[in-house]
């Protein structure tokens, strides 16, 4: 199978009422799609561990938080950042690139699969979050574009 046949089938998948599905062709290719329900199972409660907190001193120097302005490029999916398509390419944006919706901005790995991640908005790339080849969790700020 290529790749646009089984994003055709992870996108069949996802409009379909199937919650789980495993399919092995004659050619030995195995594949198993599982479709997250939204629901989260609760966990037990962790043991109270002590932690040792150093004390605030009443006077201690405040660090003023930055605020983000721009759109915030978010990652739609855990996987690895990857800035470039191959290691001896450019990336495909640095900060102070100009992009439109529909550029790709980064790849992101999920289970040996390459997904392109395209820009949301218009506008220059003013910071980049994220080092290459860092792993990347659901809604993990990626760029910020203004």
């Amino acid at each position: 199978m290529n790749y646009d046949e089984i994003k055709k089938l992870m996108d069949d998948m996802g409009n379909s009422k199937l919650s789980e599905i495993e399919i092995e062709f004659p050619d030995g290719i195995k594949i198993s799609m599982k479709k997250d329900d939204g629901l989260k199972l609760s966990s037990p409660v962790p043991m109270v561990q002590e932690v040792n907190i150093p004390a605030v001193k009443e006077n201690a120097d405040l660090v003023p938080v930055e605020k983000v302005e721009g759109n915030v490029v978010k990652a739609p999916m855990v996987g690895t950042f990857y800035s470039k398509s191959s290691p001896t390419s450019e990336p495909f944006v640095k900060v102070g690139s100009k992009v439109k919706k529909g550029d790709t901005l980064c790849i992101i790995e999920a289970m040996k699969l390459m997904n392109e991640i395209e820009s949301e908005f218009d506008g220059e790339v003013v910071e980049i979050l994220v080092k290459d080849e860092e792993m990347v969790e659901y809604g993990k700020p990626l760029f910020v574009i203004k």
